[in-house]
């Protein structure tokens, strides 16, 4: 498939058909708006099974393969929240998984994935690692990869979070999301742009992992030498060729957060909305903190809510 062909609206829909009563329509809260404060809304991913926006993706995925394909298994690489939305996705499906992590993935992540019927190998601390990994281990044993991001199937199952934020706001005018290999943002940006055109769609990425940011400004995507932030799933050192496309066509502004806002923000959701969110779902969420007033109907999406109850402690007591 040519990087230029973009997912549909129609492909989401029929995603949206296929993941329902699996993936959950998730609530939209209004927050905010008190002493000052920006009012927004924010889109709860974290109430996912698994605990984020991943299952939409991996299971519109795996419905759609053949028999044979899914009779042999399947495997991805992850930072976490993927690995463990493709486990749940292939054990409703009755099949086989493998998921491939970082050596330094949270303990959270890994249980969840196994607790789920998963197989879970670790392969050293970046994407290439454990994408290499898992392609030397699907060739081996002949199971069928679920990548992460960077695939039609993913994107189209991911924007259903989109299309549910034009259906759930009538006055929709901004949604901030989460980017990592820029999977989500890349189909809520379909769905917002087809339905909303008039609808500003801004991503953020943490200010140590800015690999998308970086993409845009040199005009194609490019390989960061490294990535780091408390914000473990948004730490892809390269963006996906079919993502960063819908990027550069469909998303109008890039912004990127410090480490110091995106703990402010999630111990502003603890606060403020009672919700419980990783760091890596709480960077939208830190961009709209920052804007000093934001217009009716700004959404911000709140892609998940694994964090380790250690570091979670940690950071809703900061000051």
């Amino acid at each position: 498939m040519p990087v230029t062909s973009l997912v549909s609206i129609d492909e989401i829909r029929a995603a949206a058909a296929r993941i329902q009563g699996v993936a959950r329509r998730t609530p939209l809260i209004e927050v905010g708006g008190v002493a000052g404060e920006p009012a927004f809304a924010i889109k709860c991913e974290n109430m996912q099974p698994a605990g984020a926006f991943k299952i939409r993706g991996a299971y519109n995925m795996i419905a759609q393969l053949p028999p044979e394909a899914r009779a042999a298994g399947v495997i991805t690489y992850s930072s976490g929240n993927h690995g463990q939305a493709m486990a749940l996705a292939a054990r409703l499906l009755g099949i086989r998984a493998v998921v491939v992590m970082p050596e330094t993935a949270p303990r959270v992540k890994v249980d969840g994935a196994e607790r789920l019927g998963a197989e879970v190998l670790f392969a050293g601390t970046t994407v290439l690692d454990r994408k290499s990994r898992a392609e030397h281990e699907a060739a081996r044993r002949g199971l069928t990869m679920v990548p992460p991001f960077d695939h039609p199937w993913i994107i189209a199952g991911q924007g259903t979070c989109g299309l549910e934020v034009v259906e759930q706001c009538s006055s929709l005018s901004a949604v901030y999301v989460p980017m990592g290999g820029g999977g989500l943002v890349s189909g809520i940006s379909v769905a917002v742009k087809s339905l909303r055109p008039t609808a500003r769609v801004v991503g953020v990425e943490p200010i140590g992992a800015s690999k998308m940011t970086a993409s845009r400004a040199a005009g194609h995507p490019v390989t960061l030498p490294k990535t780091a932030s408390i914000a473990d799933g948004l730490l892809s050192i390269r963006p996906g060729d079919l993502t960063f496309a819908h990027v550069q066509a469909l998303v109008d502004a890039l912004v990127t957060v410090s480490e110091e806002e995106i703990v402010a923000a999630v111990k502003w959701l603890f606060d403020n909305a009672n919700v419980v969110a990783e760091p890596s779902g709480a960077v939208s969420v830190a961009a709209v903190l920052r804007e000093a007033r934001v217009a009716p109907g700004v959404i911000a999406i709140v892609s998940g809510g694994n964090v380790p109850p250690g570091d979670y402690a940690r950071y809703i007591t900061s000051v």
